[in-house]
């Protein structure tokens, strides 16, 4: 499949697709006759797993490595766990915050909604 499928089926640009290729994330691309870049279908699967890593605040270092260890289905363990140990505090801070802004907002909109009431009434 040429570039602008694969960008159209991942929802990603075209620019971050041969940065991908560029820093070795999305390999196993082709060239035609035309010299144009001819991915292969598991090239989506990659890419969508590099976007969700990435947006899981993983560095592309970090998925560089994640994907060379899967690649050649060697990966150091302990490193793994590591990286997956700080990332999974990473991420369970993150949803601290966000259940204190939840709670913030449902504070704040009970505020509102007893001050409408209070002129609807009025």
């Amino acid at each position: 499949m040429h570039i602008a499928e694969l960008a159209n089926r991942t929802g990603t640009g075209r620019h971050a697709l041969r940065y991908y290729e560029k820093q070795g994330l999305l390999v196993g691309i082709k060239r035609d006759q035309n010299n144009d870049r001819d991915y292969l279908e598991a090239a989506v699967e990659q890419v969508n797993l590099l976007r969700q890593l990435q947006s899981l605040g993983f560095s592309l270092k970090e998925i560089r490595e994640i994907l060379d260890g899967l690649r050649n289905n060697h990966m150091d363990c302990a490193e793994g766990a590591r990286l997956m140990a700080e990332k999974r505090v990473k991420v369970e801070q993150q949803i601290a915050q966000l259940h204190a802004v939840s709670g913030l907002l449902a504070r704040e909109q009970q505020r509102l909604k007893e001050s409408a009431a209070r002129q609807c009434a009025g």
